[in-house]
């Protein structure tokens, strides 16, 4: 074989190989292989009512890898260790909000990127808690099944890169599985286009809509076959902010419908008649 040919064929199997290995190390699958064996350092915001919560809840059902708590103040100064993994609350503030809207809580591994800012760590994944600040308090009742819904996730997205990108809205294909199961909505949690003349038309499906406490009380219960809704939008919503949509397992904490839309003219905050429709969908 002529010498210069087998100069080229190995050139080209080494720019193969580096390429494909650069591509291994650029995915987020490759950069959270080791989330199992790493420490989790839950960050806790400060407030000592909001703190104890989170405390209890990570305890009671956060398996999938080890953890620790720590302060801001110490997440400061350890985020750049890239042999953790830290969760967080965050807070967005998106479109013409006037202030932070929606509180977040996210999954991000350290780095040194992270002098930059948290918007510049890998992320691993962020899913909507409730409005910000002080909030309703229904997200603390849903906090059990959103950190079951972080760790489902991480797992699924350190199998498949195409998991880790599509985000929240890969539970969508639950729904189909959820064919049988009973659905309860606040009726604060629906649009003003979602009222009671719509609503009524999906009643014999099992639809069932009731006041905020019994719907929480269904999920606390943890109530077999059962699935309820959760909105999360901003306390004082404008055109331009975003509204969070989503449908969990009581009994399960499975994630079935994750949908958002931004708020607006033809659309108000809360789920929407398209929503219900998707959801109803073969039911």
């Amino acid at each position: 074989m002529n010498w210069k040919n087998t100069l080229v064929a190995l050139l080209a199997a080494a720019v193969t190989i580096s390429a494909a290995a650069q591509g291994r190390i650029e995915t987020k699958k490759y950069k959270i292989q080791d989330f199992r064996d790493r420490i989790t350092k839950v960050v806790l915001t400060g407030n000592e009512f909001k703190d104890g919560i989170m405390k209890r809840e990570v305890i009671d059902y956060w398996k999938v890898s080890p953890y620790e708590f720590c302060t801001m103040e110490e997440f400061g100064k350890l985020c750049t260790d890239k042999s953790l993994y830290f969760l967080l609350t965050v807070r967005g503030r998106i479109g013409k909000e006037s202030q932070a809207g929606i509180d977040f809580l996210t999954l991000v591994k350290g780095g040194p990127e992270a002098k930059e800012g948290i918007d510049a760590m890998q992320e691993v994944v962020t899913i909507p808690y409730g409005p910000a600040g002080s909030g309703s308090g229904r997200e603390f009742t849903y906090l059990s099944a959103i950190l079951d819904i972080i760790q489902d996730f991480t797992l699924k997205a350190m199998e498949k890169d195409i998991r880790g990108y599509s985000g929240l809205s890969i539970y969508n294909a639950n729904l189909g599985k959820s064919r049988k199961a009973r659905l309860f909505f606040s009726e604060d949690d629906l649009s003003a286009d979602a009222d009671a003349a719509f609503m009524a038309r999906y009643a014999g499906l099992d639809v069932n809509v009731k006041e905020e406490d019994p719907v929480d009380e269904i999920f606390s219960e943890g109530t077999h076959n059962s699935l309820c809704g959760f909105m999360i939008a901003p306390e004082d919503a404008a055109a331009g902010s975003w509204c969070y949509k989503m449908l969990i397992g009581a009994y399960d904490h499975k994630l079935y419908y994750f949908k958002k839309h931004r708020i607006g003219p033809r659309k108000g905050k809360g789920f929407l008649p398209q929503d219900i429709k998707a959801i109803c969908k073969g039911r």
